[in-house]
C-alpha cells in the first residue's frame, strides 16, 4: 500500500522558548514515519530548527509542499511553543494545496512554566485558527485543545485524519462502474450521472450484453482460466479440482470485468445482479462481487451507483472491504435493533463461517440449477460504520448520512447474508431516512469511521451529509 504523504508545518516565535520546536519536530517526524508516512517538512538547514516564523520561511515551506503537491494527500501544523499564526496560514495560503489540515498544540507541564521552558501553545492555537478562519482555510481539530503527540487520544486523533485524507484524496477525478440497467422495479435506486460529475466523480457503463460477448470469447481451457479459477475457488473455500461449469463462468465474469476496469481506470462497479444473468448464464454474480469487494474493488449490487460510493468511502476510511445491505426487518419489539441482509454478494472477510450457496430467493423463481453463486453468512459482531449516499436532483446535490453502531450477537434461523444492528436511537434515524426519501440500501463496513467520513465529506467536501448521533 502507497505511503500518505503528509506535509508538516512547525510553528514557532521567536520570544518563545524555540528549542521545543527541534525536539517538537524530531518527536513529530519519528511519530509519522512510524505510521508509515512520508514526511514533507523543512530541514534545519532551511530555517531555525526547521521551523516556520517568518514570511521567509513561509515561503520555502509553501514552494516545498507545491513541489511535492500529488504525493501530499494533509498538512499538520503542530506548535510546540505559541507559534506565528501568520507565517502557518501563509504556508497553507500559498502552497494552494487543497488539502485537510490539523491543528495540533502541546501541553505545558505546569512543573515547567519558567521562562525558559513555558509553550503557550494553549493560546497560540486559538490565535492560529483565527487567522485560517480569516484566510477561509479549512482545518480539523484534535480531540482536546492540547495533546502529548505520544499520547494514545493522539494516535486516535492521527488515525482519523488520516482517514479524512484518503477519502478526500480518493473521491478527487474518482471513476466508477455501472454493469448493465437497474432492475425495473427498483426506482429507488435511480441517480443524477451529471450531479456525480459536478463533484468529479465519473460513471463508465457497459451493458450486461457486452460482457457476455466478451466472455463467450474466452475458451474454457484459455490459460487466464486456468489460473484464475484456482485464485476463486481458494477464496470460496473450493477445492480447486472440483471445477464445475458454473464455477468456470463465474471465473469467466471475473476476467472479463477485471479487464474493464482496469482498461478505463475504474475503482469499483455495480452490477445488474438479476434476471439476466441467471437466466442466460445460470449462475448469480454474487461470489464473483464477493472477491472483488475483497479486494478492495468495492461491488454494488442492483447497479445501485451512489451505493456503491458509500461502500467505497467507508473502504478508503478503514481500508477494510465493505458491503451493501438493506435495512430489513425489526428485531421483535426491541426499537434500537434491526435485522439487515442481502442475499448476499458480502466479502467473506466480515461473515462468521461463509459458504457459497444457491440464491434462496430466486431458485423458488427461475429454479436451483440457475441460481448457484450466493455467499451466505452471519456478520461477525462488533462495530460498525455505515453511510447512505445520494444525489437529490432538486437541490443539485450529493446528500446522505452516517452514523455507527454495533453488530450484536444475536442469531436469526434464516438464509442469506445477515446480521443483527443495535444502534442508538434507532427510530429517529429510520424517521430521518423515510421522511428524507432515502433508499433502501446502506453501505457498511466493521470500522469506527464515521466521525472521520462525516467530517470529510461535510466539512471538506461540501457534501449535505447528516451525522446520526
Amino acid at each position: 500500500m502507497e505511503k500518505l504523504g503528509i506535509g508538516l508545518i512547525v510553528g514557532n516565535r521567536g520570544f518563545f522558548p524555540d528549542h521545543l520546536c527541534k525536539s517538537g519536530r524530531e518527536t513529530f517526524i519519528k511519530i509519522l514515519e512510524k505510521k508509515g508516512c512520508e514526511v514533507f517538512t523543512l530541514s534545519e538547514k532551511d530555517s531555525k530548527f526547521g521551523s516556520v516564523e517568518t514570511w521567509q520561511d513561509a515561503q520555502k515551506c509553501a514552494e516545498l509542499f507545491k513541489k511535492n503537491k500529488d504525493k501530499i494527500s494533509g498538512i499538520i501544523v503542530t506548535l510546540p511553543n505559541f507559534g506565528d499564526e501568520r507565517g502557518i496560514a501563509d504556508t497553507l495560503k500559498y502552497s494552494e494545496l487543497n488539502v485537510p489540515v490539523l491543528i495540533h498544540a502541546w501541553p505545558d507541564d505546569i512543573k515547567k512554566m519558567d521562562l525558559a521552558n513555558r509553550r503557550d501553545s494553549f493560546c497560540g492555537k486559538i490565535s492560529a485558527c483565527n487567522n485560517l478562519n480569516q484566510y477561509g482555510i479549512k482545518f480539523s481539530l484534535t480531540t482536546f485543545h492540547t495533546e502529548d503527540p505520544e499520547s494514545q487520544i493522539f494516535q486516535h486523533d492521527l488515525d482519523k485524519f488520516f482517514s479524512i485524507c484518503r477519502i478526500k484524496q480518493s473521491l478527487k477525478n474518482l471513476k466508477l462502474g455501472a454493469i448493465g440497467t437497474r432492475p425495473d422495479a427498483f426506482k429507488t435506486v435511480r441517480y443524477s450521472e451529471k450531479i456525480l460529475e459536478r463533484y468529479g466523480i465519473s460513471i463508465n457503463v457497459i451493458d450486461l450484453s457486452e460482457i457476455f460477448l466478451k466472455m463467450d470469447k474466452i475458451p474454457d481451457n484459455d490459460t487466464s482460466v486456468k489460473n484464475k479459477i484456482e485464485e476463486i475457488s481458494s477464496y470460496l473455500n473450493k477445492k480447486p479440482l472440483n471445477i464445475t461449469e458454473g464455477l468456470i463462468k463465474m471465473t469467466k465474469l471475473y476476467i472479463v470485468i477485471e479487464n474493464w476496469l482496469k482498461e478505463n481506470g475504474l475503482q469499483g462497479f455495480s452490477f445488474q445482479c438479476w434476471l439476466a444473468i441467471e437466466e442466460k448464464l445460470g449462475i448469480v454474480p454474487c461470489s464473483v462481487m464477493s472477491y472483488f469487494s475483497h479486494k478492495l474493488i468495492p461491488a454494488a449490487c442492483e447497479v445501485d451507483v451512489t451505493g456503491l460510493i458509500g461502500m467505497y468511502v467507508l473502504q478508503k476510511a478503514s481500508l477494510k472491504p465493505s458491503a451493501i445491505v438493506d435495512w430489513n426487518n425489526n428485531f421483535g419489539d426491541e426499537k434500537n435493533k434491526a435485522v439487515i441482509f442481502h442475499c448476499s454478494n458480502f466479502p467473506l472477510d466480515i461473515l462468521e463461517n461463509p459458504s457459497m450457496e444457491y440464491q434462496a430467493i430466486l431458485s423458488g423463481t427461475i429454479g436451483k440449477e440457475k441460481s448457484l453463486g450466493a455467499v451466505e453468512g452471519k456478520i461477525k459482531k462488533g462495530p460498525f460504520s455505515f453511510l447512505r449516499v445520494s444525489t437529490d436532483d432538486t437541490s443539485g446535490k450529493i446528500t446522505g448520512y452516517v452514523g455507527k453502531g454495533k453488530i450484536t450477537e444475536d442469531k436469526l434461523n434464516t438464509f442469506g447474508g445477515i446480521g443483527v444492528v443495535e444502534i442508538e436511537n434507532l427510530q429517529d434515524l429510520l424517521h430521518f431516512i423515510c421522511s428524507n426519501g432515502f433508499e433502501h440500501h446502506v453501505a457498511i463496513n466493521l470500522s469506527e469511521t464515521a466521525d472521520a467520513i462525516y467530517e470529510a465529506l461535510q466539512h471538506y467536501l461540501n457534501w449535505d451529509i447528516f451525522l446520526h448521533v
